[in-house]
């Protein structure tokens, strides 16, 4: 089928260059003209394993990028809604980008006389596809649902992993309001072998926050136990490993250290605490699930103090800066509130990461980048380990270089290193 993508990025290129891939002609498009040269180009706008092999395979093919909302509309069936949904400043999503959207391609299908279904992609919070997108649709199409498709399609996609799930994929949800649309969005995913949910669209919405919710919960749950783990001189992940063997609870996202971050997990979960709140519900246990994120990462920094008392003056090497591994990504990493900390403090930081060092300069341009380990630990006076760096795993030799060797693992990255003076966040 023909299908324009509006929004070029994770989900949005991530999708394109997936469907293009199954077979699907895919028109992206973005408002920025850079992005829209660089997709035409074969060159992925964000670092995502094997996106580059896709978009070097189709762009110029099956797959083009253009910031001509009639042309895309015009000469596609089906147009998926993948823009950014933001926190507003009390936590709660911010709507402006997808409602813009919505207008776009509703003034698009006011002269288009063929049938066409707009999928909403983006992550938005239940009630949001019916009550939001739909009448902004209507209301500049001059059409009535029914004349054209509406569904909801989200996305459950890791960073650094994104293609693979794509193409791989544990669930796909579909929510329409009628069966023709669903069965358009449906048909998309012809050749991956999955079971599709179907449902209506603000049950798609719903499963999408439970899903991000409830693996948020894992995490804090884990750093929670973790904790108190450490105070009682038990090992946490020791617990963790026999407790992960039941079947009902399972061993993913149960590892402690210093939290979760990333463009979904603290932005979805602030999300439906906000559509809670709009509906007179106190979510007591999601409002604990972030307040023990927010905590976790600065214990790092107590852990530091206990060791080095004061830490003005005192070099600190930062080994990690993206929220995860295989990501540049450093949307609420927990490296951020760390390093904020240390300054505010008068520490002098250093810091490296294999992929993320040029995005953190653009928050924090006062601190030293370095292109080795060893480089950002030479004469630092503690380490502190915040991403699951392969490399890091490995690390030995290069504490030598440091003045002091301590190492404050909030990952738990470290084996047995002789020499130095290890503390784990949770263990």
């Amino acid at each position: 089928m023909k299908i324009s993508v509006i929004g070029t990025g994770y989900v949005g290129t991530v999708s394109a260059a997936c469907f293009a891939e199954l077979g699907h002609d895919v028109i992206c498009v973005d408002i920025d003209q850079s992005k829209i040269d660089q997709i035409n180009a074969g060159i992925p706008p964000i670092y995502e394993e094997g996106l580059s092999e896709l978009l070097k395979k189709h762009a110029g093919n099956r797959l083009s990028a253009t910031s001509d909302y009639d042309f895309a509309v015009t000469n596609s069936e089906v147009s998926f809604i993948c823009v950014g949904t933001p926190s507003d400043a009390e936590g709660s999503i911010d709507l402006g980008i997808v409602k813009a959207a919505s207008q776009s391609l509703g003034n698009s299908l006011k002269n288009k006389k063929e049938y066409h279904v707009v999928v909403v992609k983006s992550t938005v919070v239940p009630e949001t596809t019916e009550k939001v997108v739909l009448p902004i649709i209507e209301k500049h199409s001059e059409k009535k649902q029914g004349e054209f498709g509406i569904a909801m399609n989200p996305e459950f996609l890791r960073e650094g992993k994104a293609v693979y799930d794509f193409m791989h994929p544990d669930k796909i949800v579909v929510g329409a309001l009628d069966k023709k649309s669903g069965d358009i969005v449906a048909s998309l995913y012809r050749g991956i072998k999955c079971e599709i949910t179907r449902t209506n669209p603000r049950t798609a919405e719903m499963i999408k926050y439970a899903n991000n919710a409830f693996l948020a919960t894992k995490i804090s749950f884990a750093n929670e136990i973790g904790n108190i783990c450490k105070m009682l001189g038990i090992d946490t992940y020791e617990v963790m490993e026999a407790v992960g063997k039941d079947f009902r609870i399972g061993r993913h996202f149960l590892n402690s250290g210093a939290g979760f971050g990333g463009s979904c997990f603290p932005k979805d979960v602030k999300a439906l605490i906000g559509k809670a709140k709009e509906i007179d519900y106190e979510p007591q246990l999601l409002r604990s699930v972030i307040e023990v994120n927010e905590r976790q990462p600065l214990r790092m920094v107590e852990l530091l103090k206990n060791r080095l008392g004061e830490l003005k003056g005192k070099k600190i090497a930062v080994l990690g800066l993206a929220f995860k591994n295989d990501t540049d990504d450093i949307r609420e990493s927990r490296a951020i509130p760390v390093i904020r900390e240390l300054l505010d403090v008068g520490a002098i930081v250093s810091a490296y990461d294999p992929m993320a060092n040029a995005n953190m300069k653009r928050l924090f341009n006062s601190i030293e980048y370095y292109s080795s380990t060893g480089d950002a630990l030479r004469g630092a006076d503690a380490c502190l380990i915040m991403t699951e760096w392969n490399e890091f795993k490995s690390l030995d030799n290069e504490f030598e270089v440091m003045k002091k060797k301590l190492i404050i693992d909030g990952r738990h990255m470290l084996g047995h290193v002789k020499n130095i003076e290890y503390i784990g966040l949770c263990w």
